[in-house]
This record gives C-alpha cells, structure tokens and sequence, in this order.
C-alpha cells in the first residue's frame, strides 16, 4: 500500500527516504503532514528547543504572599503559587 518516497528537507535541502514504514506510522497515528524535515534537521530543532532558556516571570504567590519567579506568563484570571506552595497543593491533591 505504502512506497517509500523521496522528499526534499525544508531546512538544509537535502533530500530523504519517507519509509514506507515511516508512512504507515503516520497514517496509524493519523497524521496529515507529510515531514517536511530529513531526521538529522528534526534532530537539531529538537536540541535547540531544549536547550532555549526559559524566560523568567515575577509573581507573587497566590497563597503565601512570598515572591518567586516561573518560566511561564501568568494571567491575570489564574492564581500563580511559589515553588514550594505548588508542590504542597499537589502532594494534598495525590492524597
């Protein structure tokens, strides 16, 4: 059913096999992209992403009042909690 196809990479232009296994994968998954990057590009997108520094964001904590940073904008409509406030509610919480 599947044939293995011969795509171009969008980031370096090289081309790349799409298994037919690899389609089979996607289908299975119900993607419906075609990769438009060979593995080696996917690869490299995948380490910088990990290795981007967070952006850090002031807060104070909704249930303490001690300030802390997060690596996430807060909103305005949510309670934002420190470290060790947000580690309490989720221990009580697993209880």
């Amino acid at each position: 059913m599947f044939e293995d196809k011969t795509l171009i990479c969008r980031d370096c232009g090289k081309e790349f096999i799409f298994t037919a296994g690899e389609q089979e994968f996607y289908a299975e998954k119900g993607f419906q992209n075609e990769p438009v990057r060979c593995k080696a590009c996917r690869d490299a997108r995948k380490i910088a992403r990990n290795n981007a520094p967070h952006e850090l964001h002031e807060i104070v904590c909704a249930a303490c009042g001690k300030t802390d940073q997060v690596n996430f904008l807060p909103r305005d409509d949510r309670p934002v909690y420190c470290k060790e406030c947000f580690q309490k509610m989720r221990q009580s919480a697993q209880r």
